[in-house]
């Protein structure tokens, strides 16, 4: 007989128990996801928040990057920066040193732009330097006017390297709307 009813009392603590246990697992499930939310969002909120600083930064990084690019187009460079004597190689030199720096005065940019978008400029200018280089290469260039017209020449006939690095540019700005 005290078997039985520690039997029961046995079972009748269970029955009590399990509905206890039940609702312990039950608002344990929902605070450990409700704890995920709020991370969740407080994530989002934060990422939001550092999206809205940053863009600025980032439109003014692309902004400088189109300037650069324009500046070492081929027509706008040799009309901004004039020979200083008839040589040739000095000219040459003169404005290859006009790109790089420009090009160093950028580098910072690159933290603001896309890897992808980072290579086509920088693809772009060494494009832009060998151009300049085969022009003065060739035999009928043999003053620095000459270079200028056979560069000048060259540009007529073909897109500038720079107007890739632009047009993949204004692309990958259109994706941040």
């Amino acid at each position: 007989m005290i078997l039985f009813m520690d039997a029961n009392r046995l079972i009748d603590l269970f029955l009590f128990a399990i509905p206890s246990l039940i609702t312990g697992l039950i608002a344990y499930y929902f605070f450990k996801e409700h704890t995920k939310n709020e991370d969740g969002r407080r994530r989002f909120l934060l990422k939001k928040d550092l999206q809205v600083n940053a863009l600025p930064m980032r439109l003014q990084a692309y902004e400088r990057m189109v300037l650069f690019l324009e500046r070492m187009t081929p027509s706008n460079l040799l009309i901004r920066v004039s020979p200083i004597s008839s040589s040739k190689e000095d000219y040459e030199a003169l404005i290859i040193q006009n790109i790089e720096q420009e090009f160093e005065h950028n580098l910072t940019q690159q933290i603001y732009i896309s890897d992808k978008c980072w290579s086509i400029i920088n693809a772009a200018k060494n494009a832009t330097i060998q151009l300049i280089r085969k022009a003065s290469l060739l035999e009928k260039t043999d003053t620095a006017n000459k270079l200028r017209e056979v560069v000048l020449t060259e540009m007529m006939e073909r897109r500038s390297p720079s107007d890739a690095a632009l047009s993949f540019l204004r692309e990958e700005v259109s994706e941040l709307w």
